[in-house]
């Protein structure tokens, strides 16, 4: 971990809007627990959606799916290689 100052355009809930330095544009911070909603959202469509959509949408939405599930695989791993826990619960793997 290290610090730096970073430039905040807005501090909403939930839609932090920052720049990093060394980035030309601004960025949203996304919170833990609200990545981990929006993949749950996503993981539920795909689901749902398998039979119901056509090929291309269903791979489309899996696409987004997957690009979520990897920033919640880095945002885990990177808590834990801190020993800080995830702000959510995840469902039994029953």
């Amino acid at each position: 971990m290290y610090r730096e100052t970073v430039e905040i355009y807005s501090d909403r809930t939930n839609a932090v809007v920052l720049r990093h330095p060394g980035r030309k544009f601004p960025g949203v911070l996304v919170q833990g627990e609200l990545l981990y909603a929006l993949f749950r959202q996503a993981d539920e469509v795909c689901t749902a959606g398998r039979e119901a959509l056509a090929a291309d949408a269903y791979g489309a939405l899996t696409e987004l799916r997957d690009g979520l599930l990897a920033y919640l695989d880095h945002y885990k791993t990177v808590l834990g290689q801190h020993d800080i826990p995830v702000p959510f619960r995840e469902p039994d793997a029953s």
